[in-house]
């Protein structure tokens, strides 16, 4: 049974996360963030981040820190309060059985993305007969273009669970249009956009929905990765 049978397919059950929970998420899953960050992940006004991480701040839930990278991150404090938040939202909303799902079928399609960036950052030497990797300088369009049709098999996979997710919770609402976009400059040759840290990329979004059903379902990833 998908997840779309257990709540209806017309997503009339989605349900909408409160303020407070959408800005400690946001932090949770991005790790450190500018409120302009918060407001995009979040679709709140900027106005309403700033004085929701104020008041967070005051609560001793985030802290913000200057210098050359300034940003906004929730204390330990504010990482238990969040994972309240998150537990309550399940229970009142009865969302446990749908999430689940849904993170049953992206934990089947996760190993094969792991090794689709794996592809992508290297490739066959082509001058060494025993198969050695070099680093992917994505001189080879035959190799970098397979890896790139892989991808769009995975992004139909992920694509459909994060409809699922949205369809429930719509906080979730955001990763498809996310990953469209990325998936549109690979294609487009903006290599960078598959696996490239510090920008919205391919892998960056992965993770972040990644982490943010860790944490909507209170799993620890090195739980995950030992069970």
């Amino acid at each position: 049974m998908t997840l779309m049978s257990q709540i209806g397919s017309d997503g009339a059950g989605s349900h909408v996360s409160t303020p407070d929970l959408l800005v400690v998420q946001a932090l949770r899953v991005k790790g450190f963030a500018q409120a302009d960050a918060v407001a995009a992940a979040t679709g709140l006004d900027v106005g309403n981040i700033d004085a929701l991480l104020s008041g967070l701040a005051d609560a001793g839930h985030a802290r913000h820190r200057e210098g050359r990278m300034s940003g906004w991150m929730l204390t330990p404090e504010g990482r238990v309060h969040g994972e309240a938040l998150l537990a309550a939202e399940l229970e009142t909303t009865g969302t446990r059985p749908a999430i689940e799902g849904a993170y049953r079928d992206f934990l089947e399609a996760n190993q094969g993305f792991l090794e689709l960036c794996t592809d992508w950052q290297l490739r066959p030497d082509p001058d060494a007969p025993d198969g050695d990797l070099i680093v992917n300088d994505h001189t080879d369009p035959a190799h970098d273009a397979a890896v790139v049709a892989r991808l769009g098999d995975a992004d139909r996979v992920v694509r459909g669970v994060c409809n699922d997710l949205g369809g429930v919770l719509t906080r979730f609402d955001g990763y498809g249009d996310r990953f469209a976009e990325a998936l549109a400059r690979v294609r487009a040759g903006e290599v960078e956009w598959f696996t490239r840290p510090l920008i919205d990329s391919y892998h960056t979004v992965w993770f972040e929905l990644h982490e943010n059903l860790l944490a909507t379902l209170g799993i620890e990833r090195v739980r995950e990765q030992a069970g």
